[in-house]
């Protein structure tokens, strides 16, 4: 153990016998004299035991009976922080296989200094008890109750968006005032037992199970908070929009169509009013045009598919002859592959007097 001790300067008058701590030799008449715990020693034998240098202002450390000067002893035996990478003079925290100062040994999760409290390690950390555990709550799915700061093993009881073992309270009620479990429900910062709750008739969220204090939207056969009121396909909140129902399930304008409804095939855009179908797409009638020449179609226009799409007799007429000839062969062969409907359902229409379902020529649609 290292000891900090100074030293004392004075002058021998007499000649006393006394001799030198360092070098056993006597002192003269008038000669500086340094006294350090009881023992003589001349100017330049009291120095430190690795620089040989003078102590500044006569302080000096002693260690296993060696002196040193401060640099020395810290360079040398002195302890070094872990976070201030300074060395460390006075009460030493030995944790973690390192050194700290008091002050320096903190909670690397919330900051608290441990000297005095004591720590937990958790993967290589130095962690507070209650930030232990959180964390190993944390990494069990469970909750931590911000009261006692215990696990929540059960369910827990949410209050002011905080988790809490349902115990620590009582039902607001002044003639119920029963310990609440965690289907407690929260209103206007009062926690009320389900039971109690039911009476005060307060409409339940479908979403979140929540109380609904402000605004309520009713639909589907429940309550809804408006912000909980959303589309089944997007989740985005319909906030007083149109909406469409399926199934038990909402949907605003858009996703409905996509899944349930007309979408145009050129634009994306939903058919509201007449549409046409044809080609197994469904087209705005505006938008149902030859796709070569861009000549409007409807239900008398006489047109053929090339690629799944529509093309006006005049057009396939200037289409060069092998590509016909491909175009017959691929019908010809689509006719033997798929066989045909009953004799109502076929359309003798083409240049080339083929055959073809129904389904594949336009009809106009109404919702």
């Amino acid at each position: 153990m290292a000891r900090i001790s100074t030293t004392n300067q004075y002058t021998s008058r007499i000649a006393n016998g006394m001799v030198c701590h360092v070098c056993r030799e006597g002192f003269d008449r008038d000669e500086p004299i340094l006294n350090s715990q009881g023992e003589a020693y001349h100017d330049d034998c009291l120095v430190c035991a690795q620089c040989f240098r003078p102590f500044p202002e006569g302080t000096y450390y002693e260690f296993e009976g060696r002196k040193y000067c401060e640099y020395d002893f810290q360079v040398l035996y002195a302890p070094c922080c872990a976070k201030c990478k300074e060395f460390i003079v006075g009460r030493v925290i030995k944790a973690m296989n390192t050194s700290w100062h008091p002050d320096h040994f903190q909670c690397e999760l919330c900051g608290r200094v441990l000297s005095d409290i004591g720590f937990m390690r958790n993967q290589g950390r130095a962690l507070c008890h209650p930030c232990n555990e959180r964390v190993k709550a944390e990494a069990a799915g469970k909750y931590i109750c911000y009261r006692c700061k215990a696990i929540i093993d059960d369910k827990p009881l949410k209050y002011k968006n905080e988790p809490y073992h349902p115990y620590h309270f009582n039902c607001s009620n002044p003639e119920c005032g029963r310990e609440l479990d965690s289907d407690a429900r929260e209103i206007r910062e009062e926690l009320y037992c389900l039971r109690c709750h039911d009476k005060m008739g307060i409409p339940i969220c479908g979403a979140c199970r929540r109380p609904v204090e402000d605004r309520v939207v009713t639909a589907l056969g429940k309550h809804w908070h408006v912000e909980h009121f959303v589309c089944a396909k997007c989740e985005k909140p319909f906030l007083g929009t149109k909406h469409f129902e399926k199934k038990g399930l909402a949907y605003c304008e858009l996703h409905y169509h996509q899944l349930f409804g007309n979408i145009d095939f050129v634009s994306g855009e939903v058919i509201e009013d007449i549409c046409v179908t044809a080609l197994n797409k469904t087209w705005k009638p505006e938008n149902f045009v030859c796709w070569c020449c861009e000549t409007p179609l409807d239900e008398r226009s006489k047109f053929l598919e090339m690629d799944m799409l529509p093309v006006c007799k005049k057009c396939y007429e200037r289409f060069p002859g092998e590509l016909r000839r491909r175009l017959t062969r691929h019908y010809e062969s689509a006719q033997r592959i798929r066989p045909l409907a009953a004799e109502s359902s076929v359309a003798q229409i083409s240049a080339e007097e083929h055959e073809f379902h129904a389904a594949c020529f336009p009809r106009i649609c109404r919702p």
